[in-house]
Order: structure tokens, then sequence, then C-alpha cells
């Protein structure tokens, strides 16, 4: 299949923090352990082996096979899940919103990640096994993030009220959603699959956790996937001790913020601000922060409240009760798994760069950190296209103005570019300004002043011959144009925006067997396909 990589740092759509990361700058090195290449995995595999214990494999995987009854386990998946309990097994690990019908199209691409990763290193340490894991974040709360996908530039939209974590919502009123997509999908083969898909998991599911446990398994059972819902009682009881620590000594807030402080003196931005706690407090329908004043735990937006002798009891009676947030969740994932990488966007690995310290401080090995496979998919159609238009696809990375400008001096007969003008001109007023220094500075500013006048009103003809070329080249220009807005809707990444049922309606299965074959994560490039 037409392949070709493009260095992140070329596509304008990641930040420096990510750029600089896989560029391995010096001074990035202090915010991550290992860097994400097959050979350092090695060290990481002997780390976590001294610190991962039996029982905490045991606990694990009697959870998980309990998280497992509501679906049917392929014998991939029952086979990782059986391989947990070995000292020699570990995993990598991905993590997403519960997102409507996976919401956005890089929902695969993470996932097939986590699947690849896992079976390259298998490949090379052959003494080892290694287990992909999806992460579903069923304690999130913010479900106008979750509640709908994009189809063809419509959204398609959940509406019903939220409160709490979302994976404990009930999926009433997807049926609405199930008769709209009925209409926009038809009812062709591939069209049939999916709605089938749907309704299997949003209809015949009480909560989203369990619905979105079902869609991911059908996507990726035959690969061995094994999905974990942290919203557990007993992983959070095995959690219980870190939290106790988070409610009593604050440590995580005093250790993220002296790295969040050199992060920012480094010239990034702060991803997640930390709290003195950061916790939340998880019942009947509320997910609300944990706040202490003067020996009182309070639970924002609530008239919830402990003493400290309190709180530490209902951690012990119902440790499901306490939900870490964005930056301590890491931390739960990596004292509750055996995890050699955690692999994610490039917003999530910027607020995991904030917590190294952090783990170093309490002793639990940081995990390698790499960045997802990103991907624009090209349908053959567009491709052939640009080649008439003898355009490579690289290009269409750049802002609009700046693609159309250059194609226009690209088709133009006449030469857009007045550097040769300029320069002669330069030239003529050099000697303006010897004449100048030998009488007054009055003389000698008109002659700056007319030398800049001069040369705007050069710049200023450019423009206008450039305006003047793109009318009579518009034809040519607006081809260009519908393509780019095609692969980039909304002047965005594909794979923020699109939903896979929109690729799926048009390449049936193989768009699964076409990315499971083709994301290579340790690249550490902009993948482009011929599809």
């Amino acid at each position: 299949m037409p392949k070709q990589y493009l260095p992140y740092s070329e596509t304008r759509y990641f930040s420096d923090l990510m750029c600089d990361y896989l560029a391995k700058e010096e001074h990035v090195s202090s915010f991550y352990h290992r860097f994400p290449s097959l050979d350092n995995f090695e060290a990481q595999l002997q780390e976590k082996s001294e610190v991962f214990s039996k029982e905490s494999r045991s606990i694990l995987t009697a959870q998980l096979k309990k998280q497992y009854e509501c679906c049917d386990m392929s014998t991939a998946t029952a086979e990782h899940i059986d391989l947990l309990q070995r000292e020699n097994t570990f995993t990598i690990t991905t993590g997403h919103q519960l997102n409507l019908f996976t919401g956005p199209l890089y929902f695969l691409y993470k996932i097939f990640s986590a699947i690849n990763l896992a079976e390259e290193l298998q490949e090379k340490y052959k003494s080892y096994h290694f287990v992909p894991i999806y992460w579903m974040a069923t304690e999130d709360h913010d479900f106008e993030e979750i509640n709908y996908f994009n189809f063809k530039g419509k959204k398609i939209r959940w509406d019903r009220n939220s409160g709490g974590a979302v994976g404990e919502f009930s999926t009433d009123g997807l049926d609405e959603v199930y008769a709209q997509l009925q209409k926009e999908w038809g009812s062709h083969q591939s069209a049939k699959y999916l709605l089938d898909l749907f309704s299997e998991a949003y209809l015949k599911n009480s909560n989203l956790a369990d619905a979105t446990r079902y869609l991911a398994n059908a996507l990726f059972k035959e690969y061995g996937l094994v999905i974990v819902d942290g919203n557990d009682p007993i992983l959070k009881k095995a959690f219980a001790p870190f939290v106790k620590m988070e409610l009593l000594e604050g440590k995580s807030f005093q250790e993220i913020s002296k790295t969040t402080k050199r992060l920012t003196a480094a010239g990034y931005a702060e991803q997640v601000f930390p709290r003195e706690i950061n916790l939340f407090y998880l019942k009947e329908g509320i997910r609300e922060r944990i706040i202490e004043k003067e020996g009182i735990y309070y639970v924002n937006n609530t008239s919830i409240t402990f003493t400290k002798e309190g709180i530490l009891q209902e951690l012990e009676k119902a440790p499901e009760r306490f939900s870490p947030n964005a930056l301590l969740r890491p931390l739960y994932q990596e004292v509750i798994l055996p995890n050699l990488c955690y692999i994610g966007g490039g917003g999530e690995l910027a607020y995991w760069f904030q917590l190294q310290d952090y783990f170093h401080t309490i002793k639990v090995p940081f995990p390698i950190l790499l960045l997802r496979n990103s991907v624009l998919l090209l349908p053959k159609k567009l491709a052939g296209k640009l080649e008439k238009l003898d355009v490579e696809v690289s290009r269409l990375f750049q802002k609009p103005h700046d693609l159309i400008s250059e194609y226009t001096r690209q088709l133009s007969q006449i030469e857009i570019d007045f550097s040769k003008q300029k320069t002669f001109l330069q030239q003529q007023f050099k000697e303006l300004h010897q004449i100048a220094k030998k009488t007054d500075a009055s003389f000698k500013g008109a002659v700056a002043a007319q030398e800049k006048k001069q040369l705007n009103g050069l710049d200023h003809l450019e423009k206008r011959l450039l305006k003047a070329q793109k009318r009579k080249l518009s034809d040519h220009l607006e081809r260009l144009s519908f393509i780019q807005d095609e692969l980039f809707p909304n002047q965005s990444l594909q794979e923020r925006i699109h939903n896979f049922s929109e690729w799926y309606l048009e390449l049936g299965p193989s768009l699964l067997s076409i990315l499971k074959k083709e994301l290579q994560p340790l690249t550490h490039e902009f993948a482009i396909l011929e599809v």
C-alpha cells in the first residue's frame, strides 16, 4: 500500500513539547524516564519486575474476568488475562474517553498502536509476554465532550441530563440516535454491520461503560485487547494506600508543582493544573473535588463534609467513592497494572510530563511515554487528483492561504517574486546613502524614508500581482482548496474530526486490517496512507 511519512514538526499540528521530545532535545530529557525505543524496554522490564507483586496480579486478573462477564470474550483476550498472572507478563496501555461510537478516528489509532507495540516487543523479548490494554475513562464527568460523533459534517448527538461518572450513565435515549443512523448510513452490507454493532453495544447494555466495553471488544478482540474499567471497588481498594497519602500528605501537589514550574520555565505550557488534593468524591450521580480546609474535608458543590478520621473511615469502607483526577489517574494505572508504556496523544503526554518527579518521590516506576500513531487517510481518487495538479500531499499540511499562494507561484507563467528588483533598488540607494553621509541629517533621513517607501511599493505590487494571478488561475486553486478541505476538515487533522464509521462505509472491514498492518508505533513520524 502506498505510504509515506512526515516528521511531526513539519505538520504544524503538534506542540513544541512533543516535537522536542521526539527530537530528543536535551532540555526535555529531565521530564521523562526512558525514550520509546525497542532497546530501552529491557531496562523498563527489569524495573517493573522488581515492584509489581504476585498479589497485584491475582487481584487484577480476578477483576478483569468479572468485568468481562457482560461480553463474549475472545480466546486471545482470555489467554492474555490468564497470562497477566505470570511474573513475566507486562502491559502496554492506552486510554480514552467513552466517546459515543468511539468518537474521533484516532481512537482506532491509539488502540492499534498498543496492539502493534505489544506484538513488536513480543518479537524482541521472547521470554516475556506483552498484553495490549485499553483503559476506559469511565470516571470522567464531562458529558459534553463525549456525547456525539461527527459523520460527514453532521454531529450525531445523544441528548440527556448529565452528572456523575459517565461510565454509570444509563443508555436511555440512544434508540433515537440509532434511528437517525439508520437514515444516515443506509442499508448496504457495511452499514448493516455498523448498525448491528451500535445496536448490540448501546441498546442491549444498560450503562455507557458496558456499552463501550462491548464496542471496543467487538472491534479488537481478535487481537487480544484487554479492556479495563478503573471504576472498580476491588481495584480501588488496591490503590487506597496512595489515596490515603494524597489525603494526608499532599505530596502530589508539592512535587507536580515543582516539575510544572520547571516545564513552564523551559517554555512549555502547563497542561493540567495540580490541586492540593487531586481526588474527586464519587457517589450517586456526583463527582466533585475534595477540598481540605483546617482539617475538614469538603466535597465541592455539596453539603458533604468529613473530619480527617471520618474521611479515612470512608476510604476504608468505600474506596470506590474516591476517584483520581487527570493528574492522579496515571498513578492509579501504574499501580494496578504491570505496565511498561503509556500511549497517548500530545495533550495527554503533556500532563504525564508533569509527573515524573512525583512518581520518583513515591517510588513507583515511571512508564515509557509513546506518542500514538497519527495518520492521514488519503483516498485513491483524491491522490489521483493531486497528481494531476502536480501537488505532493505533504504540502496540504500548510495553512490554506500559504498553500494557495505557493501553488499560484508554481502555476504562474509570470515570476511573482520581486526579490531581484528589491536587490537592485537597494543597490541604487547604497550610492545615495554614501552621498547622504556627506551632507546633513535631514537629507540622510529623506533618503532612508524614500528607500523604505520604494521597497514598500514593490511589496505592494508583488501582492497585487499575486492576487491577479490567483483570479486568473482560480479553477486550479479551487480544486486544490477542495481537496485540502476534504482531507483537513475545519482546517484540522482528519483524525480529530472524522468518525471511523465514515471510512468503514467506504472500505468495509479492510479499514481495520489496513490500520493493523500499516501502523508502526516506533517510527515517531506522521503516516500518510493511500486507501
